[in-house]
């Protein structure tokens, strides 16, 4: 059972008084902050085709660039955490700025492919870190019945990159080449350091603490359990929506205005998931996480057989949306609540654990294409029965499904755990205290 406070009672707190709005400056800041770190993350997708000219590499080499950032992230996340430990909060976030403007203004100014390589996962190193002390800072931000939509918030930032940064970075990429995305990128960063440096309180120094009794806080069950949820979340998602383009075109027929069109409508819905998910969440924690599961296994059930439907896919994309990013603020929480004695370390190896199901999910996606391929050992058995070419992606939204079906497993264990804690208490009050 954990105690009535969290990570906002320790000295690193910054009092709600001060800055108790959930639309303050402060807030804003750091949503800036998540906006151009989910611009330079996303919009590499997007320039594929103009990198794969200019550096003379083949798509798939490009697309590594992908990759290198998502297991950047996972790697940086705690060597990050453990260098920013003892700085002020708002020191640490600045200087994550500065480093994020330094890896973009460094892609920008790349003259081969494998600097470009090395500067993403710079820039990389940066976001786990970010997103971990911002998320604990949001929630000091604000009173306690509100801490998950002020990180709900700050995690706009990201989604909102995918409707607005994303698109907007490709066009400039296609326009004037892919190095003005990255300066463009850059200008935001500095606007995001600005901004922080200027509107987020001072507050007090971290506290100080054992790296040892850090991490062995990352073994209590309940801490253990919501990163591994967070690492299939992302697993699901990532083994779906990596290769949705090719879907569309594929089974729905889409072109590529139209399939433009349905990734800004699963921007749209992930970026309204994302709020939802932070109401939800200070509503019932554990059980919204739960419920939000169940009905993700339905959407991408439902997806494997409106895939091939024009506007039946485009809608179930958006649904799609809204559901999984629902469960990311209330994840983000969970961890900063169930290890309130490490807040900075889990919040950030939880980011870490989310971008370790990036590369997982984008791998066993793949897999599952090569497999059930016309030269895979399933799809050339198959092919009688069905178009070998195709095959593969009908059954990525029943993969993506089956490893949220694992998530949903491991989130009702969490939550009999927490219900067992509490000698069987009432569900609210078992969930959010543990």
């Amino acid at each position: 059972m954990l105690p009535p406070q969290t990570a906002s009672t320790d000295a690193t707190a910054v009092a709600p008084s001060a800055s108790a709005r959930l639309l303050s400056p402060a807030l804003l800041a750091l949503t800036i902050a998540s906006f151009g770190i989910g611009t330079t993350e996303f919009v590499i997708m997007g320039l594929l085709p103009e990198l794969s000219r200019d550096l003379d590499v083949s798509i798939p080499s490009a697309g590594l660039l992908v990759s290198g950032y998502a297991l950047g992230v996972t790697v940086g996340a705690p060597l990050v955490a453990i260098a920013t430990a003892r700085l002020r909060r708002k020191t640490a976030l600045v200087s994550l700025m500065g480093l994020f403007i330094l890896g973009n203004l460094a892609c920008a100014l790349a003259p081969g492919y494998g600097t470009l390589m090395a500067a993403r996962v710079l820039t990389s190193f940066c976001h786990g870190a970010f997103f971990g002390i911002a998320a604990v800072v949001a929630a000091d931000l604000v009173e306690r019945r509100r801490r998950a939509q002020a990180l709900a918030l700050v995690f706009a930032g990201l989604t909102l990159a995918n409707v607005f940064g994303v698109p907007l970075g490709t066009a400039m990429g296609h326009a004037w080449g892919w190095r003005s995305t990255f300066l463009a990128v850059v200008a935001i960063g500095v606007l995001a350091a600005g901004a922080i440096a200027l509107w987020l309180p001072r507050g007090a120094p971290m506290p100080a603490a054992r790296l040892l009794g850090e991490f062995r806080v990352l073994r209590r069950p309940q801490v253990a359990l919501t990163m591994a949820i967070s690492t299939l979340t992302s697993v699901s998602l990532f083994s779906v929506f990596t290769y949705v383009t090719p879907m569309l075109e594929r089974l729905a027929g889409l072109g590529p205005h139209e399939v433009t069109f349905a990734l800004l409508a699963f921007g749209v819905g992930i970026t309204l998931g994302n709020l939802l998910g932070g109401r939800l969440a200070d509503w019932r924690l554990l059980p919204s996480v739960i419920g939000t599961l169940v009905v993700a296994i339905a959407v991408l059930v439902a997806f494997s057989f409106t895939v091939t439907s024009r506007l039946g896919s485009v809608a179930t994309l958006f649904v799609w949306g809204i559901v999984v990013f629902a469960l990311v603020p209330p994840l983000q929480y969970r961890v900063v609540e169930t290890a309130f004695e490490a807040p900075n370390m889990a919040s950030t190896l939880n980011q870490g654990a989310f971008n370790l199901g990036n590369a997982l999910g984008a791998w066993f996606g793949g897999l599952m294409l090569l497999a059930f391929g016309p030269r895979g050992w399933l799809g050339g058995w198959l092919g009688s029965v069905s178009d070998g070419d195709t095959l593969g992606y009908r059954l990525l939204p029943l993969l993506g499904a089956g490893v949220a079906a694992l998530a949903l497993g491991l989130a009702i264990l969490a939550w009999r755990m927490a219900r067992a804690a509490q000698g069987g208490g009432v569900l609210g009050e078992a969930v959010d205290n543990g």
